[in-house]
């Protein structure tokens, strides 16, 4: 079967920022991306969690796309911008999709 090379990225990021960061992602011809709840984690400021977390100020998410390789340097501008005032990591992986013109 054949398969074609697309990138993964993956940003965790704070709720309050997400409309904003899916609007970046939606400027710049993303197709498709999944948000997901972050429960707790570790960072470099510690063991942190979402419970007993009242308002989404101190709740993060997960959102996950995969862009064409030619795509993701102007995403990445874009949301290093935005993102250098938040907290937030944001990673991208080599991926193999098996419909590439998905993506």
């Amino acid at each position: 079967m054949e398969t074609f090379a697309k990138k993964r990225l993956e940003a965790f990021i704070e709720s309050p920022v997400l409309h904003r960061f899916i609007g970046i992602l939606e400027s710049q011809g993303v197709r498709g991306y999944s948000v997901l709840p972050v429960v707790s984690g570790s960072g470099s400021d510690g063991v942190w969690s979402r419970e007993g977390s009242v308002t989404a100020a101190g709740q993060m998410v997960a959102v996950v796309c995969i862009v064409s390789p030619e795509a993701l340097e102007p995403l990445l501008d874009k949301a290093f911008a935005m993102l250098s005032r938040h907290m937030g990591i944001v990673s991208v992986s080599d991926c193999e999709v098996m419909r590439g013109d998905r993506f």
